[in-house]
């Protein structure tokens, strides 16, 4: 059976229920929050703003499936310094849609990357991208490192070290065949039963059968490619991350970019970030950006 568009999706029971939870969520951002859809070849993007429009500007990337809403416990901290431009990846769950040219390779993506924050007007811009959003994070300040005054990568997974192996046998089946109960089921073993905020929990899992793209997945870097990279660069560390060995990433951060600073969280995993625990991710996230 093919997959659905976005549009068919919408018009099921599923999809109902999935765009009720990005609501839910997304409501409880702070008041004066906008929602912006920005249309170009690659299809439609939705972007949600909060903080002051002359503020600094910062653009955040989700992990993926997690949308743009997934800022919520930390978009008022960093919304009381900048200006702050969530982004639903193209191609993944939320409300972005695809059009005639989607994003097919890493150069299409950067492309539409690129193109957005132009859309939004902005030169010059931090970034911060937790998980395959700092995949692509990474990926754009490489690729225009003149447009990124500073880069903050949570937990970023296939950026400085290998995943390991036991989390990608653990995730087969859910990539194999996604399900809302598969992904509940992924998620409370990722995060060794940790509380998760259930309204946010919803939407990820609602959002496993959302008719997403196939993943365009940056390379990861070789250590040529950060022998010149000058960006202000943070990384913040899961260290109960089942993704991957926090310490490797940790050594092999400081060994490619010796400049950059990271700060591990003690409590958190891969799948609690960037919701938990909220003030350590939003005292790390204003480090990061620091200065600005």
């Amino acid at each position: 059976m093919s997959q659905p568009t976005i549009e068919e999706f919408t018009n099921t029971p599923a999809g109902t229920a999935f765009h009720r939870a990005y609501d839910a969520v997304l409501a409880r951002w702070p008041d004066g929050t906008t929602s912006i859809d920005l249309e170009s070849g690659h299809g439609s993007t939705r972007i949600n703003a909060y903080g002051p429009p002359d503020a600094p500007p910062v653009v955040l990337l989700p992990g993926g499936g997690a949308t743009s809403t997934a800022w919520f416990a930390n978009v008022a901290a960093l919304g009381a310094r900048h200006r702050v431009h969530a982004v639903d990846i193209l191609g993944d769950a939320g409300r972005s849609v695809p059009g005639p040219h989607p994003p097919r390779t890493v150069d299409d993506l950067l492309d539409w990357f690129f193109g957005v924050v132009d859309g939004l007007g902005l030169d010059t811009f931090g970034i911060a991208g937790h998980s395959y959003g700092a995949m692509i994070a990474l990926a754009a300040a490489l690729r225009r490192p003149e447009r990124v005054d500073k880069l903050v990568l949570l937990d970023p997974n296939s950026c400085f070290s290998g995943m390991r192996p036991g989390y990608l046998l653990r995730a087969l089946p859910l990539l194999l065949r996604p399900t809302e109960q598969r992904e509940r089921t992924f998620v409370a073993w990722e995060t060794g039963g940790r509380p998760l905020d259930e309204g946010w929990l919803d939407l990820l899992a609602l959002g496993a059968t959302f008719p997403a793209s196939k993943t365009i997945v940056p390379k990861r870097p070789s250590g040529k490619a950060f022998r010149d990279f000058g960006v202000d660069t943070t990384v913040i560390l899961a260290r109960r991350s089942k993704v991957h060995d926090s310490r490797r990433v940790d050594e092999a951060v400081r060994r490619l970019l010796p400049d950059a600073r990271t700060i591990v969280l003690d409590d958190a995993t891969h799948h609690t970030l960037p919701v938990h625990p909220a003030d350590a991710v939003n005292a790390a996230l204003l480090e990061g950006f620091g200065g600005r």
